[in-house]
């Protein structure tokens, strides 16, 4: 196994670890969920720093959910894709929320390091690439959608994205509601 495949494999055996425990796994457990010596993860890693970083930055990468968008069939109803991409998203966000707040509560600041937030492929990076995927559903209707699908794709993820900050004491609506929502707006047809 290359260096970096190891380290791969390494990150994604702790992921889960770091969300149920924080800073506080131990070198042990993380050996044990990986299946290796407890050196082979110093070999990997120069120290618990530089694991939980790369975990972090994994866990913030979008290769997960851009994948899932792209599964999605554009052969079915607008409103399937939509459904199907923004739960894909809520997965996306309630993974990296876990980890981050894992990480948070048991005493690792915010942004550590700056190297994670000046990574390539940072957040701007990340949201122009889920737009992008997101513009794909939307290609199919283009002619039938009342703004191009780049700013309807835009559009979309404000809402979904906005919706979960804004008014979080009112009840977050389903996911079915905001596509319903975006989708045919607040006032009933009539």
């Amino acid at each position: 196994m290359s260096a970096e495949d190891r380290r791969a494999m390494i990150v994604h055996a702790v992921l889960p670890l770091l969300m149920e425990h924080g800073m506080n796994v131990t070198s042990s457990q993380i050996a044990r969920a990986a299946g290796i010596g407890e050196g082979t993860i110093f070999r990997a890693f120069k120290d618990k720093d530089e694991l939980f970083d790369a975990c972090t930055a994994e866990a913030l990468r979008p290769d997960h959910v851009l994948d899932a968008i792209a599964e999605i069939g554009v052969d079915q109803p607008l409103e399937q894709r939509l459904v199907e991409a923004a739960e894909a998203l809520g997965a996306h966000l309630e993974r990296m929320g876990a980890l981050m707040g894992a990480l948070h509560a048991s005493g690792r600041p915010k942004q550590r390091d700056h190297r994670l937030k000046d990574r390539k492929g940072g957040r701007r990076e990340s949201m122009a690439a889920i737009r992008e995927a997101m513009v794909e559903l939307f290609t199919p209707e283009k002619d039938r959608l009342r703004l191009p699908p780049e700013q309807l794709a835009g559009l979309f993820l404000t809402l979904l994205f906005g919706g979960r900050r804004l008014a979080p004491d009112v009840g977050a609506p389903t996911t079915r509601q905001v596509v319903d929502f975006f989708l045919h707006g607040a006032v009933e047809a009539g």
